[in-house]
């Protein structure tokens, strides 16, 4: 699911044709894998899906470490089987997603647990992303001008300028616009390079 649209980056750059339809697609593409490897984060995702946790290695007390951020709660399967009412537990943070923990209410009588073995013990079913299904709105944006920028380089021969992926990894171009760098930084999960 992209952030932006072909129709909305040829309106931001004038283009009427659709000679180049697919270049912007693939353009934007190559935006939002550079958004998201500069910032390790997802910011939107198309539908709620599964992810599954070591009910030891993920689990520290009464908190469930997810690594990544989850924007809404659908479901959360305990290691033993038994699905967790919101009774049971709280999100960290408390009053707003992305979410980065799951921690048990000192009042519920569940604990993380497992019963045959740890290893994908436990299932939490949701949206795994910053915004939901919707991007954030500078997010768009800064995915919109990156596709721009990414396509008046077709026409520079400056290779070191480009971006473009190689296996699963993002290369990174030397210089990305300092707006969108601008835009992106308070966005960079805590931590990340």
């Amino acid at each position: 699911m992209s952030y932006t649209t072909v129709a909305d980056v040829k309106t931001y750059l004038g283009i009427a044709g659709s000679a180049d339809d697919a270049l912007l697609a693939t353009l934007i593409a190559s935006a939002d894998a550079i958004i998201e490897s500069y910032t390790h984060r997802v910011f939107q995702v198309s539908a709620a899906s599964t992810r599954y946790f070591d009910a030891l290695m993920d689990v520290d007390g009464d908190t469930l470490w997810l690594g990544n951020d989850l924007y809404t709660i659908s479901t959360v399967t305990n290691g033993d089987g038994n699905a967790l009412g919101t009774a049971d537990y709280v999100t960290e943070p408390r009053n707003s997603p992305p979410y980065y923990q799951i921690v048990m209410r000192s009042d519920s009588t569940a604990a993380w647990t497992y019963d045959s073995h740890p290893e994908n013990a436990i299932a939490v079913t949701g949206m795994w992303s910053v915004g939901g299904t919707a991007a954030p709105t500078d997010i768009v944006h800064a995915s919109r001008r990156l596709t721009a920028w990414l396509y008046a380089q077709k026409d520079n021969h400056a290779d070191q300028d480009r971006a473009f992926i190689a296996g699963n990894t993002t290369v990174l171009p030397v210089n990305i616009p300092a707006d969108v760098k601008a835009i992106l930084e308070p966005h960079k999960k805590r931590g990340a390079p």
